[in-house]
């Protein structure tokens, strides 16, 4: 009985190319950030895909595997219809391949396939003579492997090795361990993503009754298909007989002939590789906890960073100006003895001005211990948010990128390099301030007056008329008016320094909100975001390459 190989749609040369290369993008993204375990098993698929494109697509692999005493020699010699394998019972019996080479019309004998023997170290080579396989299984090239069950580790080894490699594998099972759990778990459940390329003959089947073929045939279907092998086709034949021999050379001649096995077994161990890598990747964070997560934590810096004392002394040292340049220009110089807080602090506009901010340093004190552990604290708990359900080397990668930030250092430089100082004084208070002398003349004028009266009366000299205005002698009006208008255009300043100092205090708030978020981005979010980018990257290109 003959079961076709499934019909299914191979992916194109160009498809796998593109498979192959978006495997390689994810490996190189995950390269440093996954195990290096996790990742040998994508890399030699890789490695492997193109190894084979680059050797003969003219010749179809395919190895007859299965374990000791299930007739694969003998298979082999019925298939090529020569005495190519020597047959045995003992254990071990093949231990090493033989390849049994069907050449494609104008190749020279065994040599158009010797460089892919080369590659699959495959010493041990044959040409087919049968006329039968010349004619209809050109561009073959039959493997007898070693059994997977050898009690030689080496055995095993060779034959693990070429499972991997080549393009075509024919499970040979005999009706004693047909079922055998260790063959189903170890080997053809790991094979599910490559039933197009995979086919179960049940040999020996000479010794079965034609009710019990079919019976082992249907159960090892079964078997199959609960492996993932549900579409590989199922053959019962007689090495000795030659029963089913005949179906099984057609099928895989009808292999060599569609020359898409190689392409669909690389696409099967691409898509196998890719799967397991996309698993390895995680899921995508939960972007609206990451987004919490950094408000929470610029709000903790800017507490660190000291930008409400910031403030605060913007708007004293406002109203300080203020007090300076619109005050009573008799009193106005206690102003200029208290020390200006931006001073104090370290900060103002010329220091801006230097061009020089990641030099200078200000004179604050360094962050509280609880602002501190804070600040440090919203790192971690924003690092957890944005890397949630990442693998957890890769959410240690970032981390560690996070983690390298010398908080005191970052949060110093944040706040010198913001202009906090006014570049002009307003003109409200340059004319309030040249107001202020014209009235301190005013006055001075009154006073002078007032003291010439004075001295003419002391040495009984007539005085000159005085004028009245508004019923007062008119330098009493001008000492008195002069000193009480001056006294009201101090206030009117001090008004003007209030509002003044809460607008530029304001203004300070946000410029300095605006350059602790642009640290939180440049020393915390923007590299963790760039591993989170490259784990998307990486997804998604083993996404590709699975799909």
């Amino acid at each position: 009985m003959v079961v076709p190989l499934a019909p299914r749609v191979s992916a194109s040369a160009g498809t796998l190319r593109g498979r192959v290369e978006a495997l390689d993008e994810a490996v190189g993204l995950a390269r440093g950030r996954l195990p290096d375990a996790t990742l040998e098993a994508p890399a030699a698929v890789v490695a492997r895909a193109r190894d084979r494109a680059a050797l003969s697509g003219e010749y179809t692999v395919v190895a007859l595997a299965g374990a000791t005493g299930s007739g694969k020699s003998s298979l082999i010699n019925a298939l090529a219809d020569a005495h190519v394998a020597e047959p045995g019972v003992r254990r071990p019996t093949t231990g090493q391949p033989v390849a049994v080479i069907v050449p494609t019309p104008g190749t020279d004998g065994q040599h158009g396939a010797d460089e892919l023997l080369d590659w699959l170290d495959v010493r041990d080579r044959h040409v087919a003579s049968s006329r039968v396989l010349q004619e209809s299984a050109t561009g073959l090239v039959l493997l007898d492997l070693p059994d997977h069950d050898s009690v030689v580790t080496e055995h095993r080894t060779i034959a693990e090795r070429l499972y991997e490699r080549v393009d075509l594998l024919v499970w040979v099972v005999d009706p004693q361990k047909y079922a055998d759990a260790a063959l189903h778990a170890r080997y053809l459940r790991g094979l599910s993503d490559h039933a197009g390329v995979v086919v179960l003959v049940l040999n020996q089947a000479d010794r079965l009754s034609p009710a019990e073929q079919k019976a082992m045939v249907a159960d090892l279907q079964r078997l199959a298909a609960e492996d993932g092998l549900g579409s590989a086709p199922v053959l019962a034949v007689s090495a000795s007989t030659g029963a089913g021999v005949t179906e099984l050379r057609d099928l895989l001649a009808r292999a060599a002939q569609r020359r898409l096995a190689a392409t669909e077994r690389v696409t099967g161990d691409v898509r196998q590789a890719a799967r397991a890598l996309v698993d390895a990747c995680g899921s995508p964070p939960d972007a609206r906890r990451e987004v919490g997560a950094a408000a929470t934590l610029v709000r903790s810096w800017e507490a660190a960073a000291g930008v409400h004392e910031v403030a605060e002394a913007v708007r004293r040292s406002t109203k300080r100006s203020a007090r300076a340049a619109t005050g009573w220009p008799v009193t106005r110089w206690v102003a200029r003895l208290r020390p200006d807080p931006l001073r104090r602090l370290g900060l103002g506009r010329e220091r801006v001005q230097a061009g020089q901010d990641d030099l200078l340093r200000s004179s604050r004190s360094a962050p509280a211990a609880g602002e501190r552990s804070a600040a440090l604290s919203a790192v971690r708990s924003y690092v957890d948010a944005a890397t949630s359900r990442a693998p957890d080397h890769w959410v240690l990668a970032a981390r560690t990128r996070a983690a390298a930030v010398n908080l005191d250092d970052v949060l110093d430089r944040t706040v010198v390099r913001v202009p906090l100082g006014s570049a002009r004084v307003p003109w409200t208070w340059r004319g309030l301030g040249f107001l202020q002398w014209v009235l301190l003349v005013v006055a001075a004028a009154g006073l002078l007056w007032l003291l010439l009266l004075a001295g003419l009366g002391w040495l009984q000299l007539p005085p000159p008329e005085t004028p009245m205005w508004w019923g007062f002698p008119a330098p009493t009006v001008l000492l008195l008016g002069g000193v009480a208008a001056g006294l009201l255009v101090a206030g009117l300043g001090w008004v003007l320094g209030v509002v003044a100092g809460r607008s530029r205090a304001a203004r300070a708030r946000r410029r300095l909100g605006a350059s602790v978020a642009q640290a939180v981005n440049d020393h915390v979010i923007g590299p963790v975001a760039a591993e989170m980018d490259a784990l998307a990257r990486c997804r998604a290109a083993a996404s590709k390459a699975a799909a």
